[in-house]
């Protein structure tokens, strides 16, 4: 758990602590108070960041789904009209990375893509949510990376977008989890991508199609939504596949996402 510039293990602290971040959430509010009344005592040891290796904002979540198409600037950018409901796909958890960590280009890949995106963390179980409580559902957010293989998202037979987004290391995550109560408004966020410093990606969640809320309620109308469940909720304009010439991931490569309030999540790429 973070404490100021510097992070604690709680489970160090007390074994009566869960090590795992989903195991956390799973405790409920009770649970999150008391792992940061530990990471709060005085004796509690204090590791710098560049002490320790991140791991994914949650690092075995039972599901990664993901919403394609969310951003109203992005939609007009692929020429694709304004999507009725939520367009679906899934990431695996071979695909998770943390801060850090390094995006492996696949051999089978020439097309590979960046995609900034805020990423919702759910915090309690829940089946048939009104949208109305949805956010009561949300334990918190995080920056996401949705890399892409778009010669097989887009150019394979019948569009392969399951295919095209979760090669292993396809779904960065972090730098951390930020709970809902110190992001706030979560449609109110700039959101950005740089690629080796220059801004590629750079609007804000206000732009989103269809909100963290209504994201929640319509998932959990199809599944059960349980804690530690990822949803990454859309890219802004801006993603290499769109710009004239396109512009795709190549070794050697650096990306950042920034989000307001949520931090910088840093990967570098290899070819694989």
């Amino acid at each position: 758990m973070q404490v100021g510039d510097a992070f604690v293990d709680v489970h160090a602290v007390d074994a009566n602590l869960p090590a795992g971040m989903r195991q956390l959430l799973e405790g409920g509010p009770a649970l999150l108070h008391a792992a940061a009344e530990a990471a709060r005592r005085p004796g509690a040891f204090r590791y710098e960041g560049k002490e320790i290796q991140f791991l994914p904002a949650v690092h075995e979540p039972r599901k990664i789904v993901c919403v394609g198409l969310n951003y109203k600037d992005h939609a007009a950018e692929s020429g694709s009209p304004i999507p009725r409901d939520p367009v679906l796909f899934s990431k695996y958890n071979t695909a998770l990375i943390g801060h850090e960590g390094t995006i492996v280009l696949p051999a089978v890949s020439q097309k590979v893509d960046y995609e900034a995106e805020l990423v919702i963390v759910i915090g309690k179980r829940g089946r048939n949510v009104p949208a109305a409580a949805a956010l009561d559902y949300v334990a918190g957010y995080t920056c996401g990376h949705d890399v892409s293989a778009r010669d097989w998202q887009l150019e394979k037979d019948g569009k392969q977008w399951m295919a095209g987004k979760t090669f292993d290391t396809f779904a960065p995550v972090g730098p951390v989890l930020v709970t809902a109560d110190e992001v706030g408004d979560p449609h109110k966020l700039r959101i950005q991508l740089r690629l080796n410093g220059q801004t590629m990606q750079d609007s804000n969640t206000a732009q989103l199609i269809f909100s963290v809320g209504h994201v929640v309620a319509y998932l959990s109308q199809i599944m059960t939504i349980e804690p530690g469940d990822l949803i990454f909720t859309g890219t802004p304009p801006g993603v290499g596949v769109a710009r004239k010439p396109p512009v795709f991931l190549k070794h050697g490569d650096v990306c950042e996402v920034e989000i307001e309030g949520l931090g910088v999540l840093r990967n570098r790429v290899v070819q694989g």
